[in-house]
């Protein structure tokens, strides 16, 4: 009796999770643009916007092609990033809170694009 395989889902979270972030970003873009009146915070918010949008659709376009686990660890990797970064912005702007965790998620982001280089350089 033939053994029925369902597709694994797996490849498709960082496509998910790139595609929220862009939605994401285009709310935040929104909320920066009319409800934030401190002209620093706005640039803060609209800032990390930018960049979950950007590493939002390139997650959305890259986790659903095939690769090897360098590959996905690179994915990961833009996704942790953007999150540290974005995230640390954002919660400076709104909520006062620290912002050192945005260097961290920039180096990540940084490093995450060098090993998708070097993966895809390799095949």
């Amino acid at each position: 009796m033939p053994v029925l395989e369902l597709p694994s889902r797996r490849p498709f979270v960082l496509a998910g999770c790139g595609a929220l972030l862009a939605a994401a970003a285009i709310g935040l873009s929104a909320y920066a643009s009319h409800g934030i009146a401190d002209a620093q915070a706005q640039s803060q918010v609209t800032t990390a916007a930018l960049y979950a949008f950007g590493h939002g659709i390139a997650l959305a376009a890259l986790g659903r092609l095939p690769g090897d686990g360098v590959t996905r660890v690179a994915l990961c990797g833009l996704l942790l990033g953007t999150l540290l970064f974005s995230g640390s912005l954002v919660g400076g702007a709104l909520w006062h809170a620290s912002m050192r965790l945005a260097p961290v998620g920039g180096m990540t982001l940084m490093a995450a694009w060098a090993v998708y280089a070097l993966a895809a350089l390799r095949r």
